[in-house]
């Protein structure tokens, strides 16, 4: 069985040709690949999901305290079966919380990038958990340098328009399947939204990625590897020469079922205002151009929240 590889991403610095046509070819077939090298702290990981583990023990009306209605969980704490996979009939089995870029308030993506919301309650929550949105965000640009490079776009063609992204932290807490024969899963199949999607820890089962084949393929980390993922916007932006794969997170089939489950994904917006237009390097006689209507990241972040019921 085809495995999605794991890849040293210190390799762009001493075997960049190599690296880049590898990380290249894993996007093309898979839409995923597990980076290692990355450099990020087991201290910064470890302490991010204990100041999260600790936030989502809280009492449920603490929690809400910190429930932002009508912002579509942009910010702060969204609860228990309410996100539902484009689709599905059934809500998700996760709770969670999202962190957000920390801008001016005077920035001209204010009103579209509301501040961020700390719980009082957990010591170290604003530490850690801004501490990891930073170390992931420097990540996913690397990634970025290396993705643009094998499309025959510069080095740094995606720096200026990611770095002022609606990029979210999303701290997600499965809890225990108490229940005999749930319909619901942990997290329904579902493609993601943004440009690329960076998930710490996946150390747990239950993340499995559909393959070109129809296959569901479990993907489990070794190590310090991330999975990183490609969302819908930068499929739209490459005319699907990077695919945005269907994933879910299926409720495991044994005892670890009534486990809690955590997991941290970095979802790596574009600035509000990029049009996510298919790049010239990207259309050729074989992949002619598929979009022609142009939209900005914002207008497709708010069109796909609504059909997974955010807002």
């Amino acid at each position: 069985m085809k495995n999605v590889p794991t890849l040293d991403i210190r390799r762009y610095d001493t075997d960049r040709a190599a690296f880049v046509a590898e990380l290249g070819a894993a996007y093309r077939e898979f839409g995923f690949c597990c980076i290692s090298g990355h450099g990020i702290s087991r201290e910064l990981v470890d302490g991010a999901y204990d100041v999260f583990q600790r936030f989502f023990a809280l009492p449920a009306d603490t929690k809400m305290k910190y429930h932002v209605r009508g912002g579509g969980g942009a910010r702060g704490y969204t609860p228990f079966k309410v996100e539902t996979a484009k689709d599905s009939h059934f809500p998700d089995l996760k709770e969670f919380w999202h962190i957000g870029r920390e801008i001016p308030r005077d920035s001209t993506f204010a009103d579209v990038m509301p501040p961020n919301l700390w719980p009082a309650e957990v010591l170290a929550f604003r530490q850690y958990g801004y501490g990891l949105y930073q170390a992931l965000d420097q990540l996913g640009t690397r990634v970025l340098r290396a993705l643009a490079l094998h499309v025959d776009l510069p080095e740094n063609y995606f720096e200026d328009k990611t770095e002022q992204g609606n990029s979210i932290l999303r701290p997600i807490h499965y809890p225990p399947i108490t229940e005999e024969n749930v319909p619901n899963v942990r997290a329904g199949a579902h493609e993601d939204i943004n440009f690329i999607t960076l998930l710490v820890g996946a150390s747990a089962e239950g993340l499995e990625v559909l393959t070109r084949e129809g296959e569901w393929l479990p993907i489990t980390t070794e190590g310090d590897a991330i999975v990183v993922n490609i969302g819908d916007m930068l499929q739209r932006l490459t005319n699907h020469v990077y695919p945005s794969t269907t994933h879910r997170v299926v409720n495991p089939p044994n005892e670890n079922a009534r486990k809690p489950r955590y997991s941290v994904p970095f979802f790596l917006h574009p600035n509000p205002d990029v049009v996510l237009d298919p790049v010239p390097q990207c259309i050729t006689p074989d992949n002619p151009k598929r979009y022609d209507t142009p939209i900005t990241s914002h207008e497709y972040l708010q069109q796909r929240l609504r059909e997974i019921k955010l807002i």
